[in-house]
């Protein structure tokens, strides 16, 4: 079986939200808590950081061209060099107690970023769209941690997941892509790990980061798992497709709340890993403004 391997000596603090830039072959991701944004070019090995004044849950790029971002106290538009320009919204949480995490693009080109509710006392945390002509709405509450966003590829599903509640939501979509009740895709139990970030393939099928786990799990559209790939180190925390035939899987892990005798034992917890795969991945749009 293949294994995943290191993309480059690269180790992070909490990557996430990695984007495939299938034009550039160039791969995007976030450092949570470091309040970055980088890029690095397979081929060119070249390696860029944008730094921003406050955490990056998630951004998408846009098809004009810099990134929408979602920061702790508000999602902004940023140019090229990551230079803050329009702000969309504030956060609709509470900026001191719950900080955007994971999101992305829709088939329609809209952003969605989700928070995650850091004192852990009730599901306080929620999902907001920022549709094309920057309008935001609050689509989906009752959540501990948002995670997982993904859409089935003819457009009629997404699903999300609750890491911390230890499940996946899949939410039937109208045909102008609103989301109607949410219902149970897939539980965990103790020890399997619980779904972090996702990613879907052109067959429909859901790639989860199953954090605390040590794995990647591929799941059926009927919520059977199908296939599962190890990792070295405990905490994977998203997924996506990529590479010339989008063949090649992006695995983000994080090191957040390691002890040293714990990094020392797994001492590539914060890389980023590649792992081959037979299915090609659904290919992720920018975000469009109107």
């Amino acid at each position: 079986m293949t294994e995943p391997q290191p993309l480059f000596d690269y180790i992070g603090h909490l990557p996430e939200c990695p984007v495939w830039q299938e034009e550039a072959q160039a791969l995007w991701w976030a450092d949570i808590l470091e309040g970055e944004i980088h890029r690095y070019h397979p081929a060119s090995g070249e390696h860029r950081v944008l730094r921003f004044p406050e955490e990056v849950g998630c951004f998408a790029l846009r098809e004009q061209g810099g990134f929408i971002v979602a920061m702790r106290s508000a999602i902004w538009l940023a140019d090229e060099n990551g230079t803050l320009v329009t702000k969309v919204c504030d956060n609709p949480s509470n900026p001191a107690l719950a900080r955007f995490n994971d999101g992305g693009t829709d088939h329609h080109g809209r952003f969605y970023a989700g928070t995650f509710w850091g004192p852990g006392d009730y599901n306080g945390a929620l999902l907001v769209r920022v549709d094309n002509d920057l309008t935001p709405h609050v689509i989906q509450c009752d959540i501990h941690g948002a995670n997982g966003l993904a859409f089935s590829p003819d457009g009629r599903w997404m699903y999300t997941s609750d890491t911390p509640n230890g499940i996946i939501w899949r939410t039937p979509l109208d045909d102008n892509g609103e989301p109607g009740a949410r219902a149970t895709f897939k539980t965990f139990a103790e020890g399997e790990g619980i779904p972090d970030g996702a990613a879907m393939d052109v067959e429909g099928c859901y790639w989860s980061a199953l954090f605390d786990g040590y794995r990647i799990a591929r799941f059926s559209p009927q919520g059977e798992e199908l296939e599962s790939y190890r990792l070295p180190v405990r905490y994977p925390t998203m997924v996506c497709f990529g590479g010339e035939q989008m063949k090649t899987l992006y695995i983000t892990t994080t090191r957040e709340n390691m002890d040293e005798q714990e990094l020392q034992a797994r001492p590539l917890s914060g890389a980023i890993f590649t792992l081959p795969v037979a299915v090609a991945g659904m290919k992720k749009g920018p975000f469009r403004e109107s």
